[in-house]
């Protein structure tokens, strides 16, 4: 028996029975030389390809809310993800079902994020005419954009965890559930840390009705929410919060958008950050041989709007400006370090 089978007999030994097993996954998209999954079972595996993928490491260098923020504080893409894993991790290990599972999806729910966070998004949106969702993007990364074309050729599980962790569809195993709502968790309780720590918001700003509920903290509404979460599933069999609980977290996100989300202080680079991604989409859709390399091949396969978005989707914020700079900046006015 190899330790990965030994892994696999003993989820079954251990986890509930709503659990997804590593040894009944739907499988990857490309089998694999079963000599490579001796040791780690399939969702241990998909963690690793996304940890030392190239996409995943550009996340530390993308932004969460602040632009450009003055500070080492702040949330990155990264440390976002981290922390949505840990929370996933902590309320899957509660419920005793895959935290295999539901740290890959986690780990990978990012990866086709935009430089300049949702600015990019919508940059792209109105470059291609159609949306740009970065849920599906991050889909897109694994299935086909990393590994020099070939994918990191993950497991239908975790494929649709990332698919699923926002938007209409609903991931199916358990695990996904709880990744979709530990996203939700992490990033409206840590944007409300950075408005604090940017001089536009204090706690007390917080509805009072919502710090009854969740607490006064940002430690104290993380805590609520994972153990809510926990103690309501439990008892359903699903992955739920209870009604109140639901409730003041969307009437939390909803305060996020009203005074942080939409805030001239926080968004007011972000006019400026689509109008440079826009303009450098139209310029190498006009100068398809200054794309790299690398992307030649793509566009006689799917063509010059989907090549370039795949490219400018790619970049990190600093990456985005250094390009914007080369190419429409004059060079005598370039600032040099």
């Amino acid at each position: 028996m190899t330790i990965r089978e030994e892994l696999e007999r003993l989820e079954h030994t251990q986890l509930d029975k709503k659990a997804a097993f590593s040894d009944e996954s739907r499988g990857r998209l490309r089998p694999e030389d079963p000599k490579t999954e001796d040791v780690r079972t399939v969702y241990q595996r998909d963690t690793d390809k996304i940890i030392h993928s190239k996409a995943f490491r550009r996340l530390m260098h993308k932004t969460q809310v602040f632009l450009q923020p003055e500070g080492d504080h702040y949330r990155t893409r990264m440390t976002h993800t981290i922390e949505v894993g840990r929370i996933g991790r902590t309320i899957t290990k509660a419920l005793n079902l895959n935290e295999d599972l539901s740290e890959a999806i986690a780990m990978g729910h990012d990866l086709g994020h935009t430089p300049f966070g949702h600015a990019g998004e919508i940059a792209l949106s109105e470059a291609m005419g159609q949306p740009f969702r970065h849920n599906e993007q991050s889909l897109r990364v694994v299935d086909m954009l990393e590994n020099d074309g070939e994918g990191l050729n993950l497991t239908y599980e975790v494929r649709m965890g990332i698919l699923g962790h926002t938007g209409e569809r609903i991931p199916e195993t358990l695990e996904g559930k709880i990744v979709r709502w530990a996203d939700r968790m992490a990033y409206v309780n840590h944007d409300i840390d950075d408005a604090i720590r940017a001089g536009i918001l204090s706690n007390s700003d917080i509805p009072k009705s919502i710090r009854k509920i969740l607490g006064e903290g940002y430690s104290e509404r993380i805590n609520t929410l994972v153990c809510d979460m926990i103690t309501t599933s439990r008892e359903a069999g699903d992955i739920h919060l209870s009604n109140q609980v639901e409730q003041a977290l969307a009437e939390l996100r909803e305060f996020m958008f009203q005074r942080v989300y939409r805030n001239p202080v926080a968004k007011g680079e972000e006019s400026k950050a689509r109008d440079m991604l826009k303009r450098m989409y139209e310029y190498y859709y006009a100068h398809p041989e200054a794309l790299p390399e690398d992307f030649q091949p793509q566009m006689s396969l799917e063509g010059m709007e989907r090549t370039v978005c795949d490219y400018i989707a790619g970049m990190t914020d600093n990456y985005a400006v250094d390009k914007y700079t080369k190419l429409f900046i004059p060079a005598g006015w370039q600032v040099h370090g």
